[in-house]
């Protein structure tokens, strides 16, 4: 696994874990579809939650909220609707947060959880 994979699937983990001590439940994990991937799938209540989890190890490419291009928002709108058609337990709402995490090269992590993004 590359430094950036690797980086990533620690930004997911955390990320995981921030949201269940919040009490969401995570349903899925880099769920895959041949259009692309939903990094984290959960449950807060009667919502069905899709997570797209950014991490930097620095801001020289910016925050990692920047990185959700409306490209990817869009994408992120076609995988969770491909989710939702595969299972048949239905939600009363749906929701697309995205949570971002900056791992500096000293302290801990800094997570943020923005709520409905799109």
């Amino acid at each position: 696994m590359g430094r950036n994979q690797q980086v990533g699937a620690l930004g997911e983990d955390l990320a995981a874990e921030f949201l269940e001590s919040a009490g969401l439940v995570v349903l899925a994990r880099n769920w895959r579809s041949r259009y692309g991937e939903l990094d984290l799938i959960a449950e807060d209540g009667d919502t069905v939650v899709f997570v797209e989890v950014k991490t930097r190890t620095g801001l020289g490419y910016g925050t990692p909220a920047e990185a959700v291009t409306a490209a990817k928002a869009d994408r992120i709108r076609r995988l969770a609707a491909l989710w939702l058609s595969s299972h048949e337990r239905r939600w009363r709402r749906i929701r697309v947060d995205v949570v971002t995490v900056l791992l500096p090269s000293r302290g801990a992590p800094v997570i943020t959880h923005r709520r409905q993004v799109l």
